[in-house]
């Protein structure tokens, strides 16, 4: 059984190729508090440093994706799925990339079965 603890939409896939398109590498940065609360941010990977405190979920579409490490312990048992909403106001002052295309990453998560989490690599427990 394969299980991955994280994983993306079709969606933010799609929107995932058009920022790389124009940003070139990204990155992805969950910080648990700040000015846009719990949502992933993107960014061009050149133009953000991972805060040593912050964890690598995996990598989806190419990107590493990051969490803070408070919030990792609240996802611990739990599989994070990157989706995209289309967002063309309330948002506007973000700094993700994405916002300029008029959408906003969000995360949904699920709990792992025993099963799941038990098959996880040690170093993703």
């Amino acid at each position: 059984m394969e299980v991955k603890r994280l994983i993306a939409t079709s969606e933010a896939l799609a929107v995932i190729v058009k920022l790389k398109k124009e940003n070139g590498e990204l990155v992805f940065n969950q910080s648990g508090g700040c000015c846009d609360g719990t949502a992933p941010m993107c960014y061009a990977k050149s133009d953000f440093h991972v805060p040593s405190r912050n964890i690598k979920m995996g990598d989806v579409g190419g990107c590493e994706f990051y969490i803070d490490k408070d919030q990792f312990e609240y996802f611990r048992y739990s599989q994070i799925i990157l989706d995209v909403k289309e967002e063309k106001a309330a948002f506007g002052n973000s700094f993700s990339l994405e916002i300029d295309l008029g959408y906003q990453f969000i995360t949904k998560s699920r709990i792992f079965s025993d099963a799941e989490y038990n098959s996880l690599p040690k170093d993703q427990k």
